[in-house]
């Protein structure tokens, strides 16, 4: 599949909207940034694969218990995004910085690789699978 330059930029604007959503804990926002049908993963510093976590509603309830446990306030940094237009659907590629405030100080998290495969659902650009590759724990 080849992108258009306004393909590339609306992909570009969905990953910095799915970040902004998370960060402000606006549930409506994040939830439209992901297919009905999404699957989200991880692995943390090299350990064991953490999902997959099939389902928008699966990948919502590991966003919203994520949150539940944070007393800071979390910014997810997006950047160096390119795109791997080899497949059926195209692959997203780019680097995490997350960073957190709390009780004024600002402090490096961890830092990762986000391999977003995205598709065209009812006229949007959507995540359908999200595998997310972080360099330590947070």
């Amino acid at each position: 599949m080849s992108l258009s330059l306004e393909e590339k930029l609306a992909i570009h604007e969905l990953l910095g909207r799915a970040a902004f959503a998370y960060d402000e804990r606006d549930i409506p926002m994040l939830e439209s940034c992901f297919a009905a049908s999404a699957v989200l993963s991880m692995r943390i510093a090299g350990g064991d694969l953490i999902g997959p976590f099939s389902g928008r509603g699966s990948v919502m309830q590991l966003f919203h218990d994520s949150m539940a446990q944070q007393s800071d306030v979390r910014r997810h940094l997006v950047s160096n995004i390119f795109f791997d237009e080899t497949g059926e659907n195209p692959l997203a590629i780019s680097n995490l910085t997350l960073v957190a405030t709390e009780n004024g100080e600002i402090q490096l998290l961890s830092a990762g690789i986000y391999r977003d495969t995205v598709v065209l659902e009812e006229g949007a650009w959507r995540i359908l699978d999200r595998y997310l590759e972080l360099d330590k724990s947070y």
